[in-house]
């Protein structure tokens, strides 16, 4: 098992079809606009033998801010414990530490992020947010 910050362009179309395809959250989402975004992003991968495994990105200052996002295992790799290795490889990456705020919006996985320090938001009356569901949807 390899910890990869580089995909490999077939890395990349399983990264892209999972989101675009079977992930609730960014479902529709082009292949330029996954690639702005990963291009922008710290990214970590969990490969072997160049197969992708899990996949997750952190949007980030290195400072003060950072947004955990796109966190996956692929289903044939799930409950092997991939997905809390590649969270422990975001947490106690050098780039992530000292952080005020490290923020992510989940549906359904609370209980592993709980077991890597993430609670609920302290003061859910100050969070904002402008979402625009649509925003992967072809213009008609």
């Amino acid at each position: 098992m390899q910890l990869i910050n580089q995909l490999s362009q077939s890395q990349f179309k399983q990264v892209h079809a999972f989101l675009s395809e079977r992930s609730y959250w960014s479902k529709g989402i082009t292949a330029e606009r996954l690639q702005a975004a990963i291009d922008n992003s710290l990214c970590f991968a969990l490969v072997q033998n160049n197969q992708l495994i899990a996949f997750a990105r952190v949007v980030t200052d290195c400072a003060t801010f950072a947004n955990l996002l796109d966190v996956f295992v692929l289903e044939p790799f799930r409950g092997m414990g991939h997905g809390k290795q590649l969270l422990d490889a975001v947490v106690t990456h050098p780039k992530l530490q000292g952080l005020r705020r490290f923020t992510l919006v989940t549906h359904d996985a609370h209980t592993l992020y709980r077991q890597f320090g993430f609670d609920d938001v302290q003061s859910p009356e100050f969070l904002m947010e402008r979402y625009i569901p649509a925003a992967y949807k072809p213009a008609s």
